[in-house]
């Protein structure tokens, strides 16, 4: 069975075409890289330069996020004194939070009166 040379040509002409329309459009939509980088990727990339290793800018430093935990851990603890004393309990929320509270509840705990 003999093959036509012009098919081979036609093949190879058509995997050429879509090579360059794919290079075109890779072309058309790319976009330059600095313009499209913000602060921090730019910031990082002369980093990572002057140093010669790759760095990690963190948006929050160590020490705060230690500080919002903390935050928000306490403000989870009196939320939850307020709930547990004041809809649990059927007391006034407010009083979760006076001092005389929980010092007749140490009392009660200590057994001194």
């Amino acid at each position: 069975m003999a093959t036509d040379p012009n098919t081979n040509d036609k093949k190879h002409k058509r995997e050429q075409d879509r090579e360059q329309k794919r290079k075109a459009l890779d072309k058309a939509t790319k976009q330059d890289d600095t313009k499209k980088q913000g602060y921090w990727q730019k910031l990082k990339k002369t980093l990572s330069e002057k140093t010669g290793h790759k760095s990690r800018i963190r948006v929050l430093p160590i020490w705060l996020r230690i500080i919002i935990v903390l935050v928000l851990s306490i403000l989870a603890l009196l939320i939850g004194l307020m709930v547990g004393y004041g809809v649990i309990g059927d007391g006034n929320p407010m009083e979760a939070l006076n001092w005389d509270t929980w010092q007749h509840i140490w009392d009660i705990v200590t057994k001194t009166e």
